[in-house]
């Protein structure tokens, strides 16, 4: 019984505790580069574009760096390579809003984010407020206020400009290409959109492809290492019960056959 109660204590520190060899880990490359960009991220919140800039700077020497070891397709190399200018351009630009650099930057650290998650990237955490500001811009249509539909769907076009790019290196061609196709629609064709009497039946198909869109990149966030502690622990364990179990019936069986013996 002591056995037992010692390897289901076992099993549950394993689950609780972090396992050793995953914390000794060494961060890669692409992981440090995954950390530059966070960094420049949170410096354009905090207002200090200067230490944003030199960081944005240190990214492009480091990736050309890794580029040259590691291997990445064109599209991957263009969208990154376009959304780091753009970062790099709205730190340097006085006259820019700091919402409008932090949207910038925000734009680089998805894409970086992108390349380098295995499992949910960080831009599908971007669905409450893309929802929300879609939602407005039905609620304008439905109403038919012009206005409104105007300022709701610049609020929509601005928040999916964000992860537009990160969605090319995560979503298949075919599909990425379907869904631009649809907000581009909408917004070239603003003026009369209203008038038109597709203008829900549109506005609903493009609900439904971004509700896909982000149910599809919605992944189990467990993380892998867990499982494998859980497994092979929850086999020890099993491998231990069965043992003990066989002994206790090995042992039944032998005291059955010295009772037998001594009559």
């Amino acid at each position: 019984m002591k056995l037992i109660q010692f390897f289901i204590t076992l099993f549950l520190f394993l689950i609780l505790v972090p396992h050793p060899l995953i914390a000794v880990e060494s961060p890669s490359p692409i992981n440090e580069l995954d950390d530059l960009s966070d960094q420049a991220l949170q410096m354009t919140k905090a207002g200090r574009y200067e230490e944003a800039k030199h960081l944005l700077v240190y990214f492009s020497e480091e990736f050309a760096s890794l580029s040259a070891q590691q291997s990445f397709s064109m599209d991957e190399l263009r969208i990154l390579t376009i959304s780091h200018n753009l970062a790099l351009e709205s730190i340097n630009q006085t006259s820019l809003a700091l919402e409008q650099k932090v949207n910038a930057v925000t734009k680089f650290r998805l894409v970086m984010d992108a390349l380098n998650s295995q499992h949910q990237p960080l831009w599908v955490e971007m669905e409450d407020p893309i929802m929300e500001a879609f939602n407005g811009v039905k609620v304008a249509a439905e109403s038919g206020n012009v206005d409104e539909y105007q300022t709701t769907l610049n609020v929509f076009l601005s928040k999916y400009n964000i992860i537009q790019p990160s969605i090319k290196l995560d979503v298949p061609v075919e599909r990425a290409q379907s869904l631009d196709a649809r907000i581009t629609y909408l917004d070239h064709y603003r003026q009369d959109v209203l008038e038109g009497e597709q203008t829900m039946s549109e506005l609903t198909a493009l609900e439904t492809d971004l509700q896909k869109l982000f149910e599809n990149m919605t992944e189990d966030e467990a993380d892998p290492s867990l499982w494998w502690v859980i497994i092979s622990t929850g086999s020890i364990i099993v491998s231990t019960l069965s043992y003990v179990g066989w002994r206790k019936y090995k042992g039944q069986g032998e005291m059955k056959k010295s009772e037998r013996q001594k009559n």
